[in-house]
């Protein structure tokens, strides 16, 4: 989930993989798999970074749980 803020400044959480276009309308509507749309403050680029960053400590945390210890072996 990302964090986002609606233009009158109200923050919410966003599931990300639900996603399917940005657009600039000016402002960024973030159009979501079942239609429904956002309009929020932040830029296109500042949302793709959000996504970037929160995919990005998935993996890191993915990681940090399948490393094995191997010196029982």
């Amino acid at each position: 989930m990302i964090r986002l803020t609606k233009l009158n400044r109200e923050p919410f959480l966003l599931n990300h993989m639900q996603i399917e276009t940005i657009e600039m309308i000016p402002e960024t509507k973030i159009i979501m798999m079942n239609h429904d749309y956002y309009i929020v403050r932040e830029t296109p680029e500042a949302v793709v970074r959000q996504i970037e960053n929160y995919t990005a400590r998935v993996r890191d945390i993915y990681r940090e749980i399948t490393i094995s210890d191997k010196r029982g072996d």
